[in-house]
């Protein structure tokens, strides 16, 4: 009986290993959810390098606190100082955003992002709520590292 049982564990992995396409590469659907919160931070990349507030600022809620360490200390921006420090400009070259992960759970989500430039790296944490149909960015923890260290 064990014998038989092994067998038939045998055939079916081996079975699942000879499908056309590898499990990596298998398509996986995406919910509305998660193709609208890569919207909200395809808006803040967007915005980000081009300096334009009107795109950061849809990503963003109102109450959006962002945070980050400079000098050793924790320092806090609300949405309006943060998005004070933009001025319009082309876009950046040798920039890009990059999402590295999504995490959704009903109403919240969590995603980490990096923005790169050519002299920093920077690593976002971005808190998201869902309020009505629209997902935005609440909070905003950063951290960026020169390219030259």
């Amino acid at each position: 009986m064990k014998y038989y049982l092994t067998s038939i564990l045998c055939l079916l992995f081996f079975a699942q290993c000879a499908t056309d396409q590898p499990v990596s590469e298998k398509t996986i659907t995406k919910s509305t959810d998660y193709i609208a919160i890569e919207g909200v931070i395809q808006n803040y990349f967007d915005g980000w390098l081009t300096g334009d507030t009107t795109l950061v600022g849809s990503a963003m809620h109102s109450s959006c606190n962002l945070k980050f360490v400079r000098d050793g200390k924790i320092d806090r921006r609300n949405r309006t100082q943060y998005l004070s420090g933009f001025k319009p400009r082309p876009r950046l070259q040798n920039a890009e955003g990059r999402v590295i992960s999504i995490d959704i759970t009903r109403t919240a989500a969590e995603a980490k992002i990096e923005l790169e430039t050519e002299t920093r790296l920077f690593t976002d944490y971005f808190n998201l709520l869902k309020e009505g149909d629209r997902w935005y960015i609440t909070d905003k923890v950063s951290t960026s590292i020169s390219k030259d260290d």
